[in-house]
């Protein structure tokens, strides 16, 4: 899935263990500008360093997959998880000027023309 929006903030990556890194950030999603969307995304591992390209503010589109969990408590009572797993973050360039593509002149194919009443129908000249 992919969203755009604004990089609202960046937080530095975190060691969860000696093989499990994690980075969050939250993009603002403005679809209504009234009621703005902070969303809440993860990046893990070697794409923590994704965010080292983009800075806060930057209008960004994050593609992503939704994960989601169970968990039991020692009680027994079960939870549920979602995440956002960021694998890609593109800033999004300004709008270019459209370019009109060169015109080029029509290409004229001259088609010979041939009187069927002078041909031979012999049938000397066919491969079959």
């Amino acid at each position: 899935m992919d969203v755009t929006g604004k990089l609202h903030v960046k937080f530095d990556a975190v060691a969860v263990s000696d093989k499990f890194t994690k980075r969050d950030f939250v993009l603002m999603i403005a679809d209504n500008p009234t009621y703005p969307q902070y969303v809440s995304f993860q990046l893990t591992q070697d794409k923590c360093a994704l965010l080292d390209l983009v800075e806060a503010n930057m209008d960004v589109t994050v593609s992503f997959n939704l994960r989601g969990r169970a968990w039991t408590s020692p009680q027994g009572e079960t939870k549920y998880f979602n995440t956002l797993e960021a694998w890609r973050i593109l800033p999004v360039a300004a709008a270019a000027p459209v370019q009109q593509a060169p015109t080029v002149p029509p290409v004229h194919h001259s088609t010979p023309v041939v009187n069927i009443e002078n041909l031979d129908d012999s049938g000397n000249d066919l491969p079959f």
